[in-house]
């Protein structure tokens, strides 16, 4: 006799309760990587449920992530339990999907009704898992062994353990490092690679950049931070000589006069205020730099210039002007950037929650202009001229001069 159909209160075919029942059985063990329930029929339900194996108290448990409204909230259940929550929760979602150890199974539901449920070896991607309750982010500087420089900058306490009220810069220094462990294979090999930070402030990136570049990955580097306060440079440079740092450089000084250095491989740029952003760009182009890392903030210029007919009655409230300009500025760096032959992405550098100057841009030089002057139109229709794109005019007057 074949299995029985089982359908809901509107009809719709559905699997047969035993058959998604044996599949569950099969894969909820400590092999499991995640169970993910998706697709609600319903807006009124959770938008995703999520399961994944802990170990509580010894026993084995599967603790159940329900996503619904902006907020998580977690439920633990023995297999067995987990079992019947999981066929409880499908009557109202058509999607399941399973990555364990043992292997990987999707279970899908057409809109009329249809059912699939399809299994397949397990990716070689999927790791052994780890069971613990609370499972700690791996960062890449470790939070429990000491570092100088974090102690020196109050990041870290003389015992080691991240200081509480500064939990989040330590997110955000290993935030950048992830950045810059992504691009890594682009920079140059078998030889020092020098690289400038632009506006370096109290130098905990620039720190991290050193300690990571040198000490983490073996790699010869020379980074200069350059800054306008003097005494922060000079903290700075006395912390650099106490680490015995001899390849980290602070100097006082102004990014848009800087000339200390013909060729630089990486420019970093964090924070720097309005228009500083666009000359530390320029100078990056100029030198040919094969990344650059650039957070700009304080952007005022355009918001001033920004000017269009059509969009006027939304540039009336002035908050939205203000964040618009600011997002058009970035996208016109990127695109001005990509004119020159870097790829550009946008990326998030930490929440919003923590600060609104949130925006990363990640340029990597790989030659070949895309969509060059395309971003004159933009202008054109804004009627803004910004800075970046007036001093890459300039430089190319300045050659034709030559």
């Amino acid at each position: 006799m074949p299995p029985l159909v089982v359908t809901d209160k509107n009809g719709i075919e559905r699997f047969t309760m035993e058959e998604l029942r044996e599949l569950l059985y099969k894969y909820l063990n400590e092999r499991l990587a995640r169970l993910t329930i998706s697709n609600p029929r319903s807006k009124t339900e959770a938008a995703k449920i999520s399961l994944r194996p802990v170990l509580l108290g010894g026993g084995l448990m599967f603790q159940a992530s329900i996503s619904q409204d902006k907020k998580v909230f977690h439920q633990n259940f023995p297999k067995q339990e987990a079992v019947e929550e999981i066929l409880g929760w499908m009557e109202s979602y058509r999607q399941l999907e399973i990555f364990s150890e043992a292997g990987q199974a999707t279970v899908l539901i057409s809109k009329k009704g249809k059912v699939g449920i399809k299994e397949k070896k397990a990716s070689c991607c999927v790791k052994k898992q780890d069971l613990s309750h609370n499972r700690k982010k791996k960062y890449i500087l470790d939070p429990e062994r000491k570092v100088g420089f974090l102690m020196d900058l109050g990041v870290q306490t003389k015992e080691g353990k991240i200081v509480n009220a500064k939990y989040d810069k330590f997110r955000q220094i290993n935030r950048f490092l992830e950045f810059i462990e992504d691009i890594l294979p682009q920079l140059p090999t078998g030889r020092e690679v020098t690289i400038l930070d632009f506006g370096c402030g109290k130098s905990y990136l620039t720190f991290a950049m050193y300690h990571y570049f040198k000490e983490l990955r073996g790699c010869q580097v020379h980074i200069i931070g350059l800054d306008l306060k003097e005494d922060v440079i000079a903290h700075c440079q006395d912390l650099a000589v106490k680490y015995g740092y001899d390849r980290l450089d602070f100097y006082v000084g102004d990014i848009a006069d800087y000339q200390g250095v013909k060729e630089v491989d990486m420019v970093v740029t964090l924070h720097a205020c309005d228009t500083a952003t666009d000359y530390a760009l320029d100078k990056a182009i100029r030198w040919g730099a094969k990344v650059i890392l650039s957070v700009p903030c304080c952007q005022h210029e355009m918001n001033g210039q920004i000017k269009n007919d059509l969009l006027s009655p939304v540039f009336s409230y002035g908050l939205i002007k203000e964040r618009m300009a600011a997002l058009f500025t970035d996208a016109l760096r990127a695109q001005i950037l990509e004119s020159k032959g870097y790829q550009v992405q946008i990326l998030e550098f930490i929440d919003m929650e923590h600060t609104p100057k949130n925006i990363l841009i990640r340029a990597v030089k790989k030659g070949g202009a895309k969509g060059s002057g395309d971003y004159r139109k933009v202008m054109e229709f804004l009627n803004v001229e910004p800075t970046l794109a007036v001093l890459q005019d300039r430089g190319k007057d300045d050659r034709q001069d030559a």
